[in-house]
């Protein structure tokens, strides 16, 4: 079982590739960053991609999203996403692509049995699905929250929208175009799941749902 590790500290990095091979996985190759995650697996064509999710050079979600982009180019590739922390902006699209199968997220510092994590993995490759019960509740808390799928610019947005102000003056004070806000707009009533109505104000609506946010 051929696999790509992808994980920016270099001890763990290397005692992960350590771990896999004595549980008989055959490490294809271990990089530090996304980019390398990406052509490492173009290159090896591995059974499994284990990631984590902040590398370099952000340290944000860089590793979460090569996963993602990974799934779709190759809906069939297991991934396990292994992190210290729980990135809700790509983890629900991770954990619903494919089906959901060959698919898992975990915490690194809730893996307390090495023959468990070599098994789990094993479980994913073979088309099963494993999620940390933290990661679960935590998209369940994003999944309550309307507002949560919108970007930060579009939380200010639709802020300004709710202070009464027009679609001129946001962009005046954003100092955008006009069809920028606009666009805003838009994205803010399609993520919210307002579509056009003739007996309803979209943008009253949705001033409600940031207002109750």
């Amino acid at each position: 079982m051929r696999v790509v590790l992808a994980e920016d500290g270099v001890l763990l990095r290397e005692g992960l590739a350590g771990l896999l091979d004595r549980f008989g996985f055959e490490v294809a190759a271990a990089v530090g960053d996304a980019d390398a995650l990406t052509t490492a697996v173009a290159e090896h064509d591995p059974d499994l991609v284990i990631t984590d999710i902040r590398m370099p050079p952000g340290f944000t979600d860089e590793g979460l999203r090569a996963a993602v982009e990974l799934r779709r180019a190759n809906p069939g590739l297991a991934v396990v996403a292994l992190s210290q922390y729980v990135e809700r902006s790509y983890a629900a699209e991770l954990l619903d692509s494919h089906g959901g199968e060959r698919v898992g997220y975990l915490l690194k510092d809730r893996v307390v049995d090495v023959e468990e994590f070599a098994d789990v993995l094993r479980h994913v490759v073979a088309g099963g699905t494993v999620v940390d019960p933290q990661v679960v509740r935590q998209l369940l808390n994003r999944q309550r929250d309307p507002l949560a799928a919108l970007s930060a610019r579009e939380r200010e947005v639709l802020g300004l929208v709710a202070e009464g102000h027009s679609n001129a003056e946001i962009a005046r004070r954003l100092v955008v175009s006009e069809a920028a806000v606009g666009k805003h707009v838009g994205n803010i009533l399609s993520k919210l799941n307002l579509p056009p109505a003739d007996d309803t104000n979209r943008r009253v609506l949705a001033v409600l749902a940031y207002l109750r946010s």
